[in-house]
């Protein structure tokens, strides 16, 4: 089996490895340049092509007519998609003779679109997973080809689930790649009526709103806890972003939903009288003491 593979991130390195582990001949793989904008927390793909030895290519468009030329004269049996970050258009697609393939990080049909396993995270979810599915017009919406499931628990963070997922993924690919090279594809239905579709999301998104119950904020903070921007509140024209949080046991019925300094602790104060007790509260990426939360809030409010 030819494959021509787009891909960056973790999934991206790990499906990789997965398809040379499995004898695949990997032609080509489209990969994207790293932003310097952008905190790299994750594995490179550029890397591990280069101690392979397979060409990597870093298109700014997708669609570009030489990327389509190229692709064509490799003749692909598949295109698989692993975490890379654009819509591949419908030629490219039919390009491979067995069909293009993308790993996506929900169960499908839930959470279509964009960051799946943030958004997961931030609506409650007990449980996601890894999806490799047959790439169409419309985003995730085509045949189910393979699923992996894994648990969302009560305190993890988005990174953590991101952990499993990519674990999820490369399970996936392992376990369906033999009857895929064999020419057994199965296709099952993504009836995408039954599921949901989201966008991306930007820092912006992960203003505290307090007047909120406390799951619901402490959900958003699971959801974008570093090494994502985090959540954030402004007090008196400063910035702070929550680094690590636990709901907390106790009730503040006395207390003002905002931040707020209770028995040296940093506390989160929510609309249902429920708080966040934060164990690292961060301003400019610098960790703040309760002394110093305490002294930045004397004499104020939220």
């Amino acid at each position: 089996m030819r494959a021509v593979v787009f891909a960056y991130h973790n999934v991206g390195v790990r499906c990789l490895q997965v398809l040379l582990a499995r004898g695949v001949e990997i032609a080509l793989v489209v990969t994207h340049q790293d932003n310097p904008a952008e905190t790299i927390w994750f594995e490179s793909v550029a890397a591990l092509c280069a101690e392979h030895g397979i060409p990597v290519t870093t298109p700014d468009d997708p669609a570009s007519p030489a990327l389509l030329d190229q692709v064509r004269a490799i003749a692909p049996d598949v295109i698989f998609s692993f975490y890379y970050r654009h819509m591949l258009p419908v030629p490219l697609l039919a390009l491979a003779r067995l069909g293009a393939f993308n790993l996506h990080g929900s169960l499908l049909p839930k959470y279509r679109g964009r960051v799946p396993i943030n958004w997961a995270v931030l609506h409650g979810e007990q449980s996601t997973g890894a999806t490799l599915h047959e790439m169409a017009a419309k985003p995730d919406a085509g045949a189910i080809v393979a699923q992996t499931s894994v648990p969302i628990l009560p305190d993890d963070t988005a990174y953590e689930v991101f952990g499993k997922v990519v674990v999820a993924a490369e399970k996936t690919l392992w376990d369906v790649l033999p009857d895929m090279l064999a020419g057994r594809i199965p296709r099952l239905p993504n009836d995408i009526s039954q599921g949901s579709y989201f966008g991306g999301r930007t820092p912006a998104d992960g203003q505290i709103d307090w007047q909120q119950p406390a799951q619901q904020v402490y959900n958003l903070h699971r959801a974008v806890a570093p090494p994502y921007p985090g959540a954030w509140t402004i007090l008196d024209g400063v910035t702070y972003v929550i680094g690590k949080a636990r709901l907390s046991a106790q009730t503040f019925p006395d207390l003002a939903p905002g931040l707020a300094v209770v028995d040296n602790r940093v506390l989160g104060i929510c609309g249902d009288a429920r708080a966040l007790a934060i164990s690292t509260l961060l301003v400019d990426g610098v960790p703040l003491t309760p002394a110093q939360l305490q002294q930045n809030m004397s004499g104020k409010t939220n």
